[in-house]
């Protein structure tokens, strides 16, 4: 029996077809085949939410070839990603196949596995089932709302707050969580507190540190002392008394180990420890998933990377276990294997954690096989799931109350200290902290009730400040979106990176901060459409989501619910007039726009005309802050900044502002705006020469752009090095399309403007081969220029993943891989095989002379019709009115 399978990706359809042998065809979909088009009516909810799905123009050519493999094979195994997104792209695949009667009497099955190991495939292919429909109507749902949100919402964006880009039904959420802590932010005022610490030493000399706890019968907390006088009153009773020990109290304690990753765990603590943004963190995972080449077979090295759970299967718990006992001893092994449990909300999304598919696979021995990003975060996900199955850490905590007598007032003293007895899992592995805090104190000296104390140095009395709460960090946004429920784990790193994409935040010192656009956003919809940025609405909104992939409501009765009350809302904002908007928005942005003065003077009072008021404005580009008194004063500024210019101008009134003088060549150094937005100058025009210039990555601020800033960007392009294989050098730049490296004639993307400056060989060397690998048909196809030894007639011989496929190269000789002759694999011998017949028939690298078509006697193809109909149709077949598009407003 020939069965055809179809998983997601090249690399896992190479993999597998290696696993099950040559009863089967292993193709690959690339992800998903089909969307809804970016326009208006792909969700139509007068039509019973009759959804329009348009095939990817990509996607064509990969479904044609699908559709042809199914007319030959006996059986059709749907094998992508075990979650919601798997299980739709199956349903996809199968919808077009029924559309296009590729689909005879074939049994179609459905299988799913937790991790690319041939064992893992071939217990898969045992346990079969059909698509699971409340999965699909789940991820239908989803769908439609995030449709339409985005394509209802961000017109009214668009015509109510011009420079806006879009809403989206969970980004606007977190969105507005950044927006409030910024204003927790600036709202906040320090309060002033001291510290009183002594350093006492013991009858034997030892020496520690005590805080004062109580004056007076009171306890004092650590912001109690409030002003330098109490502080200093306090200070001289404590220096006037003796000090005894009144009471040593000693308490053990554990620590158990944190359970393994999930997606949102992992995603946090790459970020705290590796400093990795979540994509970057994704795309890491889902290389170890897909494996490494392990012995000539390629396996993957960890498992499904997008999960909620943190169970893990009995048979890696005993590995793990076997493990701990023989490299760490029976003391770091637990009498019984420990179980970690979570509030599953979607029990058929609560897979294994993620972790090591073999946890005899060191870190240290697949580092050599991995790129350097790749093996730390392998080494993180190994640690942590030993880690999980090791016995506790045991502490001892002390705390000694001193007494400090004699002075006529009641003062006492606390010492704390905590000491690790036994390391336990801390041998191996110590969660991070986003506070990066150590909640470990100093083991305190041998001390008795009575014991006197003697003072070593003055009273140490210090001020402090309370300070304002931490922006958030991508990691610990993230924690608490899924502590409030918003959204899913595994959508959280696009969440974010759509966020920034759109620039309504900004990274700045790995900190998120909310950029005028996203405040403007955020105002606008707290204002009118507050219900659909609440949290707890949010929340429930995805507890409905979880019930319908349970089986437990009808998906459309959801929409249905939802679309009566959203649709309402919107309704009410069309009769909306500007000064309405901008009244709101000045009301909710006051603090922010117009901060309070030092001298008390109204922060309104047009500094300029001192007569006119200063207030939010919409313009043709966006927001800004103008004068009541335009057109007499025509006094303007950005929204946060403070340089009079034109509307939103991130330079000065003529358009430029002077950054400073470049060292190197004497010349001025300039911020200007441009039709196409801000960039920086070196100098001014000579005669016909354009001086160099540099546009402003995208998410740079022009308001905060330093000398230094501008001048990074005008030395690029940046040489990295040589590349190890071809010595041909490797330059970062800033391009049309954002930031990437470049070695000959190869781009690869780079994931922020800031990577540019400071990515180095070993990585760049990574993506370079990540593009060419995929440019090959996959990410099994080999790096570039991997050379397999000499040429009986001299010069290496050298494999490459080139456009159409692998191919192995000699001289000016260029021949493609046959089918069947693996590129990882390929040996010397073979590849001089292949290049001298390649040489044999006259291929020297040149392309052949095109011929004159031989006359045939077959008669010329008829032109498709098709060709001149629109590229999308309808899943159901039917036609709907053209309507104008949309662009980039779903989320």
């Amino acid at each position: 029996m020939h069965s055809l399978v179809i998983v997601e990706s090249p690399a896992k359809a190479k993999t597998i077809n290696k696993y099950l042998g040559s009863n089967y065809e292993v193709l690959a979909s690339y992800g998903h085949v089909r969307d809804l088009p970016a326009k208006d009516g792909s969700v139509d909810p007068d039509d019973d939410f009759r959804m329009i799905w348009e095939v990817d123009g990509k996607a064509s050519q990969r479904l044609n070839e699908i559709a042809r493999a199914v007319k030959n094979a006996d059986k059709l195994i749907l094998a992508t990603d075990p979650d919601r997104e798997g299980e739709a792209i199956s349903w996809h695949v199968l919808e077009v196949l029924r559309q296009k009667k590729a689909l005879k009497d074939q049994p179609v099955e459905r299988v799913v596995f937790n991790a690319i190991t041939k064992q893992a495939i071939l217990d898969a292919m045992k346990k079969p089932r059909e698509i699971d429909v409340a999965l699909v109507d789940a991820y239908l749902a989803r769908r439609a709302l995030d449709y339409l949100v985005g394509f209802t919402l961000s017109p009214v964006l668009w015509r109510k707050l011009p420079g806006a880009r879009s809403a989206g039904r969970v980004q606007s959420v977190a969105l507005r969580l950044v927006c409030q802590r910024e204003m927790e932010i600036e709202r906040f005022v320090p309060r002033e507190y001291w510290s009183l610490i002594a350093k006492l030493a013991t009858p034997k000399g030892d020496v520690f540190e005590a805080r004062i706890s109580a004056a007076d019968g009171k306890k004092i907390g650590r912001l109690d002392i409030g002003d330098e006088k109490t502080a200093t009153a306090l200070k001289q009773a404590i220096e006037a008394s003796n000090l005894v020990v009144r009471e040593v109290e000693a308490k053990p304690g554990r620590r158990n180990p944190a359970a393994p990753f999930t997606t949102s765990t992992l995603q946090q603590e790459a970020s705290r420890k590796l400093g990795f943004a979540p994509n970057r963190t994704m795309q890491l995972a889902q290389r170890l998933y897909e494996g490494v080449d392990i012995g000539g077979e390629t396996t993957g090295l960890i498992t499904y990377m997008r999960t909620d759970g943190v169970d893990m299967d009995p048979s890696a718990v005993a590995a793990v276990r076997s493990l701990i006992g023989g490299d760490y001893g029976s003391r770091y092994l637990p009498d019984s294997p420990r179980k970690y449990t979570v509030k599953a909300k979607n029990a058929q999304e609560a897979h294994e954690a993620i972790r090591p598919t073999d946890p005899t696979r060191l870190p240290k021995e697949m580092a050599r096989r991995l790129d350097e990003d790749q093996a730390k975060l392998y080494d993180l996900i190994w640690k942590r799931t030993v880690a999980s199955q090791m016995e506790a850490a045991e502490v001892e905590r002390t705390t000694v109350d001193i007494a400090a007598n004699g002075s006529g007032r009641d003062v006492e003293l606390r010492a704390t200290g905590t000491v690790v007895t036994f390391d336990g899992f801390l041998k191996l592995y110590q969660e991070g902290r986003d506070d990066e805090g150590d909640e470990d104190g100093a083991r305190l000296p041998q001390m008795a009730s009575g014991d006197p104390l003697k003072r070593v140095a003055p009273i140490e009395s210090s001020q402090h400040f309370t300070e304002p709460p931490a922006r958030y960090s991508e990691a610990s946004l993230i924690k608490r979106m899924e502590e409030l429920g918003i959204g899913r784990p595994s959508t959280y790193a696009a969440t974010l990176a759509v966020l920034r994409d759109r620039e309504y935040v900004k990274l700045d010192k790995k900190r998120l901060m909310p950029d005028d656009k996203g405040r403007l956003v955020t105002a606008f919809l707290e204002s009118f459409f507050e219900r659909y940025v609440e949290y707890d609405f949010t929340a429930s909104l995805e507890e409905d989501l979880d019930k319908i992939s349970n089986n437990e409501l009808d998906w459309k009765e959801v929409l249905r619910r939802f679309w009566k009350d959203f649709t309402g809302a919107v309704d009410a904002t069309k009769e909306l007039r500007v000064a309405q908007v901008l009244d709101a928005l000045n009301e909710i942005l006051g603090p922010y726009v117009f901060p309070a003065k030092a001298d008390g003077s109204d922060p309104r009072v047009c500094p300029t005309c001192g007569a006119g008021q200063l207030s939010l404005k919409l313009g043709k580009y966006g927001s800004f802050i103008g004068c009541s008194n335009y057109p007499e004063c025509r006094y303007t500024r950005p929204l946060g900044g403070e340089m009079n210019g034109e509307e939103g101008s991130a330079a000065g009134p003529d358009g430029v502002k002077v950054l400073g003088t470049d060292p190197e060549t004497g010349l001025e150094v300039s911020l200007r705006d441009g039709r196409f937005g801000a960039y920086v100058q070196l100098g001014e025009p000579v005669e016909k020469e354009k001086p160099k210039r540099s546009s402003l990555p995208k998410g740079w601020s022009a308001a905060e752009l330093t000398l230094e800033d501008a001048l990074k960007l005008l030395a690029l392009p940046r040489l990295v090095g040589a590349h190890p294989e071809t010595g041909k050098p490797i330059e970062a730049n800033i391009g049309r399309y954002g930031p990437y490296v470049a070695h000959d004639g190869v781009y690869a993307n780079l994931e922020t403007a800031e990577e540019v400056f400071t990515v180095g060989l070993n990585r760049a060397v990574a993506v370079i081969a990540d593009k060419l690998a995929k440019r090959g048909g996959g990410r099994g196809a080999a790096a570039a220029g991997r050379t397999l030894g000499d040429h009986p007639d001299g010069g290496p011989v050298t494999v490459h993943a080139g456009r159409y496929g692998p191919y192995v190269k000699h001289g000016k000789v260029n021949a493609t891989l046959p089918k069947g002759v693996d590129a990882e694999s390929v040996t010397l011998e073979e590849a001089i095989k292949i290049v001298d017949a390649k040489a044999a028939q006259g291929g020297g690298g040149k392309k052949p002379a095109r011929k004159t078509a031989a006359k045939t006697d077959k008669k010329p193809a008829a032109k498709k019709a098709a060709a001149k109909k629109p590229a999308s149709k309808a899943a159901s077949g039917k036609a709907t009115a053209k309507k104008a598009p949309a662009k980039n407003a779903a989320e």
